[in-house]
C-alpha cells in the first residue's frame, strides 16, 4: 500500500511537472517531435533518478541519523540528482531532431537549467522526508500502543490468575467436609462449582461481562458458602434493572463477597448479614457489597490479594474513572463500594 501510494505520487509529481514545461515549450518553438519526445524521456528519467535517491536514503538509513548528518547527506545527493537531471536535458537537446537545441548551447541558460531542476530535487527530497518522517511516527506511535496493549492484557491475565485458585481452594475445603457427611449435599456443590468454572472459562478474550452475568455466578457461590456458615448468613440482593447490562471485570463482584465473608461474617460468632446492591447512573454503575462486622487493623501476614486485585484491575481497565472504597457504616456493617464507568 504505501510503494503504491509512493508510485502514484510519482507519476503525478513528475508527470505534472513535465507536462506544465512541455506546454511552454509548445508555445514557444511549436509542437515539434524531438520537443515531445524529450519531455517524455525527462519524465522517465527523472522518476529513475529519485527512485534511485530513495533506495539510497532507505538503504544508509540517513532518516535514522541526527538531523545534521541527515542534512550533510541529503542536499549533496539532491544537488547530485539535479545535476545529473540537467546534464540528461541537455545531452537529449542535442541528440534529440528539432529539439530547439539554441536553448540550451547559452551558459547562462545551462546555469538557469542546473538551478531550476536542482531547486525541484531538493523540494522532492525535503517531501520525501517530510512523508516519511509523519508516516514513521504514526507507525511508532502505533507500536508504542499496540505494546501497552500487549502489557495490559498480560497484566490482566496475571490479575485474573490470581483469582481463579483461590477461589477454588476455598470451595474446595467446604465441599471436603461434605463428602463423608452428606454426599448428595457434595453433588449439588459440585455441581454448582462446576458452573463457576464454567462460566469463568468461557468469558473468552474479554475482561468484562454484564453485572447480571456476576450476580448469577455470585448466586451459586453464596449457595456453596450456605452449606458452611447454615443459619449464620443472611444474604439480601437488589440490583436496579437498569445496572444489569452493565459490564463489570469478571469475577469482581465474586471477589468482593468472598472479601466480606471472609473478614467479617466468617469471624463472628452469630454470623451475620450480607447485602448486595448496584444502582445505575447516567455514565456509571455503583456497586455496593455490605456485611456485618467492622474495619480492623489487618492481622500479621495478611496478604489482601483481593482487594488489591480488585483495585489494580479497575486501574489497568478504566484508570481513574473507577474507584473502590472500604469504610465502616452506621450501624455495625463494612460497605465495600465500587464505581465503573459504563465505557471502557
Amino acid at each position: 500500500m504505501k510503494n503504491r501510494a509512493y508510485w502514484i505520487c510519482q507519476v503525478c509529481g513528475w508527470g505534472a511537472y513535465s507536462a506544465v514545461g512541455l506546454w511552454f515549450a509548445v508555445r514557444a518553438v511549436g509542437p515539434q517531435p524531438g520537443v515531445i519526445a524529450g519531455y517524455i524521456l525527462f519524465f522517465c528519467y527523472s522518476i529513475a533518478l529519485t527512485h534511485l535517491l530513495r533506495r539510497e536514503i532507505r538503504r544508509r538509513q540517513w532518516l535514522g541519523t541526527s538531523t545534521r548528518h541527515a542534512f550533510l547527506r541529503l542536499v549533496p545527493a539532491a544537488l547530485l540528482v539535479g545535476t545529473v537531471d540537467s546534464a540528461l536535458v541537455v545531452a537529449f537537446s542535442h541528440l534529440l531532431p528539432g529539439n530547439a537545441a539554441t536553448h540550451f548551447t547559452k551558459p547562462m541558460d545551462m546555469i538557469g537549467l542546473w538551478m531550476a531542476l536542482c531547486g525541484v530535487a531538493i523540494v522532492w527530497t525535503l517531501l520525501y522526508v517530510a512523508v516519511t518522517a509523519a508516516r514513521h511516527y504514526r507507525e511508532s506511535r502505533l507500536h508504542g500502543l499496540q505494546l501497552q496493549l500487549a502489557l495490559r492484557e498480560a497484566e490482566l491475565r496475571v490479575l485474573e490468575a490470581q483469582i481463579n485458585p483461590h477461589f477454588l481452594f476455598n470451595c474446595l475445603n467446604s465441599i471436603r467436609a461434605l463428602v463423608i457427611e452428606n454426599p448428595p449435599l457434595a453433588q449439588d456443590m459440585l455441581t454448582r462449582l462446576a458452573n463457576i468454572l464454567r462460566y469463568n472459562l468461557h468469558r473468552g478474550a474479554t475482561h468484562t461481562v454484564p453485572l447480571a452475568s456476576e450476580v448469577e455466578v455470585v448466586a451459586d457461590y453464596l449457595a456453596l458458602e450456605s452449606v458452611r456458615f447454615e443459619e449464620r448468613l443472611r444474604v439480601q440482593v437488589a440490583i436496579d434493572p437498569g445496572a444489569g447490562g452493565v459490564p463489570i471485570p469478571a469475577m469482581l463482584l465474586q471477589t468482593l463477597v468472598e472479601n466480606a465473608l471472609k473478614h467479617g461474617i466468617a469471624s463472628l460468632p452469630a454470623g451475620g448479614d450480607l447485602r448486595i446492591h448496584a444502582a445505575a447512573e447516567p455514565d456509571a454503575v455503583v456497586v455496593e457489597v455490605e456485611n456485618s462486622g467492622q474495619l480492623a487493623e489487618p492481622k500479621a501476614g495478611a496478604t489482601q490479594v483481593g482487594l488489591a486485585n480488585v483495585r489494580e484491575r479497575l486501574r489497568i481497565l478504566y484508570g481513574e474513572r473507577a474507584s473502590l472504597h472500604l469504610a465502616n457504616r452506621n450501624g455495625g456493617t463494612v460497605v465495600a463500594t465500587v464505581r465503573i464507568p459504563r465505557s471502557a
